[in-house]
């Protein structure tokens, strides 16, 4: 599957290019990524960009980058794969983000309705570090019900947001 571009009010969530990779590196190298186990060195950043855009033609869905008046402010995916026990919405911003501006919940609704919607899933998971506040929040207003019996991917202490019905 070619990855879509998706269209919201203010943003556009398009497939990512070599320009996206420096401030993809930035995020994932960066202090920002605490709550996913980083700050992550530079062939980690590489190795989650390569994947997240491979899964496109692997498993039909995948990441895309999210675009403000053509400026990209973060990254929005539906993934699977190995080690995702379910595929999973998840959502960033980068640090040049103005963040508190409904960014993340707007392109996250999108990727979600995508998901539920054309690509056909009957649910999503966010996998979400119990003390990422913000995250939390941002699960629940998509409509993520903590689901205290679901799978998490191997090695990762982290709650699951169910978005949907069962998978």
């Amino acid at each position: 599957m070619i990855a879509p571009t998706l269209t919201t009010a203010r943003l556009v969530l398009r497939p990512a290019t070599m320009a996206d990779f420096p401030a993809y590196r930035a995020f994932v190298t960066g202090e920002r990524t605490r709550f996913m186990g980083g700050p992550h060195d530079a062939a980690t950043a590489w190795n989650w960009f390569c994947n997240d855009m491979a899964q496109w033609a692997l498993l039909g869905m995948g990441a895309l980058i999210v675009t403000l008046q053509g400026r990209a402010v973060g990254q929005v995916a539906v993934c699977g794969g190995p080690i995702f026990p379910e595929p999973e919405l998840g959502w960033f911003l980068f640090e040049a983000a103005d963040e508190g501006q409904g960014f993340a919940f707007e392109a996250a609704s999108a990727m979600r309705d995508w998901a539920l919607g054309l690509r056909g899933l009957t649910s999503v998971v966010a996998y979400v570090d119990a003390g990422n506040a913000a995250s939390i929040r941002l699960a629940t207003r998509l409509g993520g019900v903590l689901d205290e019996g679901a799978a998490t991917p191997d090695g990762m202490a982290t709650q699951v947001y169910r978005i949907g019905g069962r998978a």
